[in-house]
């Protein structure tokens, strides 16, 4: 599967195949221990078990005949158990679904885990960024339009905050999903009391479901996968704002372009923003299986298997795809290429036009209508653009401005600094500057 052009290392490690059943493993040996000190299984049983191995490829050919995953993997253990008490001891009281949904439960916590790791390293990139950059003025953009000046730091640190809502929210839905069941064939604890579910998931450090079936209510699921989805997008924000940036005609800012890397097999000139491209297509992709993750919700009565096949392509997939997206922005901000010659060129291409929002307040502060003011800057500004001209100038000339403003309140208070006076404050309240 082409998945693989897309895994990390960890990723690589975390998702192999026999990972997964070595999580089954490990509830199964967590279960038989809990049981041995319970007396409900001998001891030397739960030792044996303890020591238990399973091969990969035994356990795919007895799949092929037994048609079950849960009961290859069990034959593929009993085929290394040597004590008879250990072969009946192995999987007492249990359904499959016991061992799968809590295995799951761990596998996506580490894979969460290593997610909001490297998560948590972007957001330290991004913000050492933001402070370099804090007071480097730079062209705001509203509609694709020239609109007022902000400082790309203040740009970085919006991106800042977005990673620590994102961390928050993927907190959360470890949280969520950080739920096992040891409650039997449809949760009614037939075959085992739900004082050893307690104690097995409290080894695990998971939670218990309060109200099981005979699998986790998939409500869980699909909220993790929902979270990722979101965090997806919110880097789709961000690579779209590089992408955007990286224009020939803005050239601001570019993603970085290797010395021996080539932009296009037939323009030789071309560096094209492949890697925010790229992180641009997997949330699309990642957005896709939110569908399949809302519909594995509505089961029939106490389950069906309509949720399993897919989840075993969406939750690897989701966790993979949303770290390779990290570690391409962690490399992509520890190496982005700032043009800032180019933020101040296209300051000047607007032309000071970007004051007309402030000379409507000064001329309101005058006491004029709202209205008569608001026509009267944009005919201002209409006139500096049709004659290409400084907005400024035309301001200092017009007869109509000069009955409210003289030229040194123009001066004062329609000129950068005033402009972005208040930066400094919002970077106080992020970083907690001061305080």
């Amino acid at each position: 599967m082409e998945i693989k052009r897309y895994l990390t290392k960890e990723m690589a490690e975390l998702w192999k195949e026999e990972k997964r059943y070595e999580y089954w493993l490990l509830v199964e040996k967590t279960v038989a221990k809990v049981q041995a000190e319970m007396g409900i299984i001998p001891q030397e049983a739960a030792l044996e078990i303890e020591k238990a191995s399973f091969s990969l490829s035994e356990m795919k050919e007895l799949e092929k005949e037994t048609g079950h995953d849960v009961i290859a993997f069990l034959m593929a253990i009993e085929k290394n158990l040597k004590d008879e008490k250990a072969k009946s001891a192995l999987h007492y009281g249990l359904t499959s679904y016991d061992v799968v949904d809590t295995a799951w439960a761990l596998q996506l916590r580490d894979g969460l885990e290593i997610v909001i790791s490297s998560l948590k390293r972007l957001k330290e990139v991004v913000k050492n960024l933001a402070i370099r950059y804090k007071e480097k003025v730079m062209m705001g953009r509203t509609h694709g339009i020239f609109a007022e000046p902000i400082t790309f730091g203040l740009k970085l640190l919006s991106f800042y905050c977005e990673m620590d809502r994102n961390i928050l929210r993927l907190e959360r839905a470890k949280e969520e999903i950080s739920y096992g069941k040891i409650s039997g064939a449809v949760g009614t604890y037939s075959t085992l009391s739900p004082v050893v579910e307690e104690e097995v998931l409290k080894r695990l450090n998971l939670k218990v479901e309060p109200v099981s079936t005979q699998i986790i209510p998939r409500d869980r699921y699909a909220y993790l996968i929902s979270v990722c989805a979101l965090c997806a997008s919110s880097f789709e924000r961000i690579a779209t704002e590089i992408r955007n940036l990286q224009r020939s005609e803005i050239d601001e800012v570019n993603e970085p372009f290797l010395e021996r890397q080539k932009g296009s097999s037939a323009m030789p000139h071309k560096r094209n923003p492949i890697l925010c491209e790229r992180i641009t297509s997997l949330a699309r992709y990642i957005r896709s299986l939110v569908i399949a993750a809302l519909e594995n919700i509505t089961l029939w009565h106490e389950r069906d298997l309509t949720n399993s096949a897919n989840e075993r392509l969406i939750f690897p997939q989701v966790i993979s795809l949303l770290h390779y997206q990290i570690e391409k922005l962690i490399f992509i901000f520890s190496n982005l290429k700032v043009n800032e010659e180019k933020m101040t060129e296209n300051i000047l291409k607007a032309k000071d036009l970007y004051y007309s929002s402030v000379l409507l307040i000064l001329l309101m502060k005058k006491g004029l209508k709202r209205s008569f003011a608001y026509d009267l800057v944009q005919r201002l500004s209409f006139l500096a653009i049709k004659d290409n001209r400084n907005f400024l100038e035309v301001v200092k000339e017009d007869e109509e401005v000069k009955k409210y403003l003289n030229e040194e309140e123009v001066d004062n208070y329609l000129n950068l600094k005033y402009l972005l006076r208040n930066v400094s404050e919002i970077f106080k309240r992020v970083l907690k500057e001061g305080k």
